[in-house]
């Protein structure tokens, strides 16, 4: 399938690297033209260049309603438009059971991961999609399906970002698409804590003998903003290998 993106303008938030770097990746292969935003503008200018094509940065704190306004509105202004919001900023600033957490680490985590795609979401529509249409996904996690004795606070975001994927996707619909891709384990930065010293033994219970690869999610996440989606909305793609199998 050769998804194409000709002529569509994407912004994508946590974009300097992992998943968000290889979303980008994708769909400036695709044809659009894209903003990247994460918090670090020298590493987004970085990333724009390594990248090259039709793209920009700002930055931009996923969490901070002003920011988000700000890089909605830039986008708007650099590009023309705005087809496609991919909201894949995410933080987890705890690992341990959930009781330990404390109301700090608790707050940012919600803020970043639950209201900031929220936010987001309530940019684009305001700024361009409630007039003239367009696709909005969410990265969550397989987390969001599961139980895991380190990161329950985490997965409890996503869990809400999924059903918050659903509940969008109602209301905005017929002009905008909103859907979900959920990442198993993938061995990016941010998740390195979970893989990095035994990806061999975790990889040996995949049943795809793998883990996945910031390129898996991004392939996937390209087809659901694709006009070849565009029979799609309310869902939730899991990319995992097989992991809920076990």
């Amino acid at each position: 399938m050769d998804v194409r993106y000709d002529g569509k303008v994407a912004l994508v938030t946590g974009a300097s690297k992992g998943i968000g770097r290889a979303i980008a990746v994708e769909l400036v292969a695709s044809g659009a033209s894209v903003m990247l935003s994460s918090r670090k503008a020298e590493v987004l200018e970085a990333t724009c260049a390594d990248i090259g094509g039709d793209t920009a940065w700002f930055a931009a704190n996923a969490g901070d309603p002003d920011d988000a306004a700000a890089c909605v509105a830039a986008t708007i202004e650099r590009f023309g438009r705005i087809d496609v919001l991919v909201n894949n900023a995410a933080t987890n600033p705890y690992g341990g059971p959930t009781l330990g957490i404390d109301l700090a680490r608790f707050d940012k985590t919600v803020k970043v991961n639950w209201r900031g795609p929220l936010v987001w979401s309530q940019e684009v529509w305001s700024q361009w999609m409630s007039e003239h249409g367009g696709v909005i996904l969410n990265v969550a996690s397989i987390g969001a399906l599961s139980v895991e004795p380190t990161i329950g606070i985490y997965n409890g975001t996503k869990a809400a970002l999924v059903h918050l994927t659903k509940q969008l996707a109602g209301e905005l619909s017929p002009g905008v698409r909103v859907n979900a891709v959920l990442p198993g384990l993938v061995k990016t930065d941010m998740a390195k804590a979970l893989w990095e010293r035994g990806e061999e033994a975790i990889a040996a219970h995949v049943p795809l003998r793998r883990l996945g690869l910031a390129a898996d999610i991004a392939k996937a996440s390209t087809f659901l903003c694709s006009d070849d989606a565009s029979w799609i909305t309310g869902t939730t793609l899991v990319v995992d290998g097989g992991m809920l199998l076990r």
